[in-house]
């Protein structure tokens, strides 16, 4: 008797993506990207204040913003200006922003 080999076929996240939202310059891909590089500002600047020993309340105090407003920049950093940035990085935590523009 015979036995069929479940075989499956690995994808990379690449092909995921391409496969799920679309290559790379349609509207939901570049949206999905989008909203990756948010989440991964928020990331980047909750490392940062915990690496300095700070409370999301102590953070808030130095760049006049409330904690919840700290909260949601870390949980998604969408919808942050500029300026916003620029103060809790460098006022909150002592840092360097380095932006970096592709075309």
């Amino acid at each position: 008797m015979k036995t069929k080999e479940n075989k499956m076929e690995t994808k990379s996240w690449k092909d995921i993506k391409d496969s799920v939202y679309g290559k790379k310059g349609t509207d939901r891909r570049d949206e999905l990207d989008r909203n990756f590089e948010s989440f991964k500002i928020g990331l980047l600047l909750r490392n940062a204040r915990e690496e300095k020993n700070l409370t999301q309340e102590q953070l808030g105090g130095l760049v006049n913003k409330k904690r919840t407003y700290i909260s949601r920049i870390e949980n998604n950093g969408s919808n942050m200006t500029l300026k916003t940035l620029f103060d809790i990085v460098e006022k909150g935590l002592g840092g360097k922003v380095n932006i970096s523009i592709e075309v």
